[in-house]
């Protein structure tokens, strides 16, 4: 499905029923948004990872502008107040109340940041593997120097150095780093979800090439302060890109957050304890 908003179409995808039966009644499950990292990934990981969460919420997946199924544009507009914007005109667009939102990674940061301006639009926050600033670029550099091979040092400096310019370079990056991101890294398991992804490289450099918008200007801190909702934040210890201490940051930022590291997991917490992590998203989404 495709919403025209603010001047661009937005691809979303929706899982579970929003209306249940309940005795003599219907009643009305939460909407959940759930949005995808990269920049220049797609919704594709979550399927069917995150199905689940369907027995209890309503699931609506979003590509964000210019990635995925949703619509090209000029790169320039690919950043993270743009998609905070998209977010919150796709919520209205589809009439719906205060959302339960599911952020992974960048996805984390777009969430995060649109539950801080439309405090009023969110009632459940759950951030997956993600960080508040641009501090943890130059912490990634580190842990790649210390834990990378030599080839997963050089593919991660194309990748700071905004050079990773087709889609066959972003899927040999995801090949050649897959065992960094994920403790349980299986090749063979890895590879389908690889090709089924579509990937955009354009959003990818927006965001990480010298001054890109998650180099250089990128601080949500002073922000979260103004968050209501409830919020569960969900960190790897092994991560490698958005380091734990990154969510433990967030979590004394955050009034009331709830704060959960899994011990055998890096970035894919997903891949590395799947029903772990979908035990605790269940669990703290009560209606």
């Amino acid at each position: 499905m495709r919403a025209r908003i603010r001047g661009t179409e937005i691809y979303f995808d929706v899982e579970g029923m929003g209306l249940v039966p309940d005795g003599a009644e219907m009643r009305e499950r939460p909407a959940a948004f759930i949005l995808h990292g990269g920049p220049g990934g797609d919704h594709s990981g979550f399927k069917p990872g995150f199905s689940p969460l369907a027995e209890r919420m309503q699931l609506v997946y979003v590509d964000h502008r210019g990635q995925g199924r949703s619509a090209k544009g000029d790169p320039e507009t690919y950043t993270l107040d743009e998609n905070v914007e998209d977010l919150e005109a796709l919520r209205q667009h589809l009439g719906l109340g205060p959302i339960v939102s599911i952020g992974t990674s960048y996805g984390g940061m777009v969430s995060m940041a649109h539950a801080a301006r439309y405090p009023e639009a969110v009632s459940h926050l759950v951030l997956v593997v993600t960080a508040a600033h641009s501090g943890f670029v130059q912490r990634a550099q580190e842990i790649v120097a210390e834990r990378g091979t030599p080839e997963q040092q050089a593919m991660c400096q194309r990748l700071w150095d905004g050079t990773l310019t087709t889609v066959e370079d972003l899927k040999q990056y995801y090949a050649v780093m897959g065992p960094l991101y994920a403790v349980r890294h299986d090749e063979a398991a890895a590879a389908p979800g690889r090709a089924r992804t579509r990937h955009e490289p354009a959003a990818l450099n927006r965001a990480f090439r010298p001054g890109g918008f998650l180099r250089e200007g990128f601080d949500l801190r002073p922000e979260l302060s103004r968050i209501t909702a409830k919020t569960l934040i969900l960190a790897g210890r092994h991560d490698w890109i958005c380091a734990p201490e990154f969510s433990e940051e967030i979590h004394a930022l955050i009034p009331g957050s709830d704060l959960r590291v899994f011990e055998r997991s890096s970035h894919s917490i997903r891949v590395d304890e799947p029903q772990a992590m979908m035990d605790a998203i269940k669990g703290f989404i009560v209606y």
